[in-house]
Formats: C-alpha cells, structure tokens, sequence
C-alpha cells in the first residue's frame, strides 16, 4: 500500500494541477529557486554596476535592489501560476529578472552618463515597457498565426543553444573567477553532475524528481570537504606588472556573507525615482516585442516538455500579459523587467514536474528570501560550478524541447528553410556581435544582445513571406 501511494504521489507531481504534499512539493520547488537564483539576481549586478551603483554611498541601494529583486520574482511567479484574471498563463513557468535587456540597459547608462539618473530612466522605461507588453498580450489570439510550432520552436532551440555557453562557463567556475576551468571546480562540477545522473536514472518517485536540488546539495558538501582539506586561496600574475596577486578560489563558501545578512527587512518601494526619457523608452520598448516572442517560445517549450502538448492561445496571452504587467510592478520596486525564466523551462523539460504546488512553494521560498536577507545569503554563496554541474544538462533539455516543437509538424522544405536560415543567419548573427559593429546603434542593441532575438525575428519573418506548402495552405 506503501509502494502504491509513493507511485500516486509521484504522479501527482507529473500533472498541473495534481494534489502533493508539502514534505515533496517543497523540495521539488527549492531545486527551481536554486537553479535560477544567481541568474536572477547577476543582470541586477551588472546594470547597477554600469550605472555606477555598485559601490560607496550607493552599496546600501544595491543590496535593497537585490532584496527586492527576489521578493518580486516570487510574486510574479505565483500570478503566472494561480492567474489574477487575464493576468497570467496558469502555466509551470518561474519567473525572473531577465538577462535579454542587458545589452540594450548598458548602451542606456553609457548615453546618459550613468549614476542614479540612468537608473531612474531605465526604471521609466521599464513601466511603459511592460504596460505595453501586457497590451501586446491582450491582442495575442489574433496575432498566434505568427507564432507555428516551426517558429516557437526555432525560438526556444535558440534559447537553448545562447544558455549551453552560460551553463558551461559555470561549469568551470564562472567567467568572472581567477580560477576558471581549474580542476577543483571542473571535479566539483562533474561531481554535481554524475549525483544528478544517479539519482535521476537509479531511483525513483521523490528522490528522482528532486536529483537536481540533491545533486546541488551534495555540491555543498562537497565544497565544504574541499575547504576542510584544500588551499582556500590561489596565486596570479598580473602581466600588466608582473606582480603576484592572491585570490580566493571561487569554491569556497563564503560563510561571513550569510553571517553579515540580517535576519529580516522590509523592501522599499520606489528606491529609485522613475525618470521618462526617450533615449530609454524606445530602444526597452523594442526588446519588450522581442520579449513577447521569447516568452510565447519559453511557454511553448515548458507545456511540450512537460506536459507533452502545445500552449493554449489563452495560456499565451496570460503568460505575456503577466509577464508585461509583471515587469511594470517590478520596475516600481526598483527591478529590472521581470519575465520567464529559460533555466526553469529546461528544469521542467528534463524532470517533467509541472505540478503548480511544487512551483507555488519555490515562489514562496523566493518571496522570504526578499524578506529574510541571511536565507538569501545562504542560496548566494552557492559555487557556480555547482551550479553548473546542473546547468549544462538543463539548458540541453531546453534544445531537446526546441526540437521536439519543430518537428510537431512535417520538417517540409519550406520549414527546414525557416529553421536553417533562422539559425545559421539569425543566431549566427547575435552570438557573433562583431558582425553589427559598423550597424546602426539602434540594430546592435535589438539584435547585439543574443542569438536569441535575430533567430526569432528571421523565424517569424520567413514564415510570413515564404509561400505555404499545399497540406498547410489547406490547413
């Protein structure tokens, strides 16, 4: 009777809307929050540090940013799972601060000179942004005949393909780290990676479906041995003058932070002013169309593979709506645009729990993170090659997912056109930026920031150009 009610349990986390018990949803739930719990907060990192807020009088901001930055990625999330109205897809989608306006939130700190005012301007943005995304999603029935399965799945392949790179630069360490791709961390991230693999393959109910958050956990452990019996620190030479700089290894737990981090604080609304300027507003409303295009593509791939279906024009327009409004009530906190997070849609492709309670619970953990700035602390220090060790085989699933999409449908001549001309011109393109340097500025900040964009843009528009195939002009 045991055994009979562990399978029904374990079912259960197969399905949306299934009936699970906190003791698993809880845990199914944490492996989310700890797969995008870096990249949710890293764009904030970055664009505050373009901004010039990163440091001096301005830390005390930076870190309330941050704060806010989790708070609003969990209340988002649960809107996109419960729904307010029209407002959100009912779908297994987390969301987060997206990293696709990087590029374009860069260019506008470098034209208006950076500090609190570009901050301001980039918040301003944001709020018409996302009001005319949600706008976007309102009228999305209509417009759904743009999006086939050739074209979202074009668009969620190259998701995949721009995160493989980001998965495997955590792999060995991180980009950022002076120890990048030393044996510790590549040993450490494998680690990670074959407990996933065991406890996917070799076990089953409760312990296969949670693999990635012991796999992560185990990671921990790992490191703390590693501490316990290796050097914390390393040495480089700096060739600008040959001196002998020390580091500390990016494995090592940083324990002071989460001592540092307070117990409990209240996040500020409107840290930052908001400021209308249209050297802002227009090139962040062309990346929230793109973004559109990239959540349609993030909900196709999460609903096929999870559930093993295509969205519902419902689910899409709820998703982009919450995904818009979403990113206008972050941006009144401080927040980047907020929208749906690639990592998790490969998380669902690869263990297939979609159930709403299992992501309710991750949300939730999010929005006390917000609240509770030392549990936070706890999930940051993670190394990321731990991190990677589960990353490289989520963002994989996403490509899977990518193709499952597109051959849905016959691979005709005329979709193997839109996909190969898509891929080799269209993410080609952006994952070479190099190519847009003598292009208008307006060009390299839509289509510089990733391979993601040109594809989607190339996709769509050959669908619409190239003459139908006689089965589909039927159709």
């Amino acid at each position: 009777m045991g055994k009979k009610k562990q399978l029904t349990l374990a079912k259960e986390a197969f399905q949306f809307e299934g009936k699970l018990p906190l003791s698993q949803a809880i845990p199914l739930g944490l492996q989310h929050v700890l797969a995008m719990f870096v990249g949710n907060l890293t764009p904030l990192l970055i664009i505050t540090g373009a901004c010039g807020l990163a440091s001096g009088e301005f830390a005390e901001l930076q870190l309330s940013l941050l704060q806010n930055a989790m708070l609003i990625a969990g209340i988002v999330t649960l809107v996109q799972l419960f729904s307010i109205g029209p407002v959100g897809g009912k779908v297994p989608i987390i969301m987060g601060t997206s990293s696709g306006f990087i590029g374009v939130f860069n260019s506008v700190a470098a034209t208006m000179g950076g500090g609190v005012l570009a901050y301001g301007a980039i918040m301003g943005a944001s709020l018409i942004g996302g009001v005319f995304e949600g706008i976007l999603g309102f009228f999305l029935k209509p417009l759904r005949k743009f999006f086939p399965s050739v074209v979202t799945g074009t668009v969620v392949l190259s998701i995949g393909l721009s995160l493989i790179s980001v998965g495997i630069n955590s792999f060995g360490g991180g980009n950022n780290a002076k120890d990048f791709g030393s044996i510790e961390n590549l040993l450490l991230a494998l680690f990670v990676l074959i407990v996933i693999l065991i406890f996917k393959h070799w076990t089953k109910g409760a312990l296969s479906s949670s693999s990635i958050l012991i796999g992560i956990l185990c990671g921990y452990v790992a490191a703390i041995i590693m501490g316990l019996a290796l050097p914390h620190t390393g040495t480089f030479v700096d060739p600008s003058t040959g001196d002998k700089i020390e580091f500390t290894k990016g494995w090592v737990l940083n324990w002071q932070k989460v001592a540092d981090a307070k117990w409990f604080e209240i996040p500020s609304v409107l840290p930052v002013k908001p400021v209308f300027d249209l050297r802002a507003i227009l090139p962040v409303i062309i990346m929230f169309i793109v973004t559109a295009v990239e959540t349609v593509g993030d909900i196709s791939g999460v609903m096929e593979g999870g559930l093993g279906r295509e969205a519902t024009d419902k689910e899409l327009s709820g998703g982009v709506i919450c995904d818009g409004l979403g990113s206008s009530f972050a941006a009144l906190f401080g927040v980047l645009p907020n929208t749906s997070f690639s990592q998790n849609v490969g998380l669902v492709a690869m263990t297939k729990v979609v159930n709403r309670i299992a992501l309710a619970t991750g949300a939730v953990f999010l929005i006390l993170c917000g609240l509770c700035p030392k549990l936070a602390a706890l999930v940051s220090i993670m190394p990321q090659a731990v991190l990677g060790g589960a990353a490289v085989m989520m963002f994989s699933s996403i490509v899977v997912s990518g193709i499952q999409l597109i051959t849905k449908t016959p691979l005709t001549a005329r979709n193997l056109t839109i996909v190969s001309v898509a891929l080799g011109v269209g993410y080609g393109m952006g994952a070479n930026t190099s190519i847009l340097a003598q292009a208008p500025q307006l060009v390299q900040l839509v289509f510089g920031g990733s391979g993601i964009v040109p594809a989607a843009f190339v996709a769509i528009l050959l669908n619409i150009l190239l003459p139908k195939d006689k089965e589909e002009a039927k159709a």
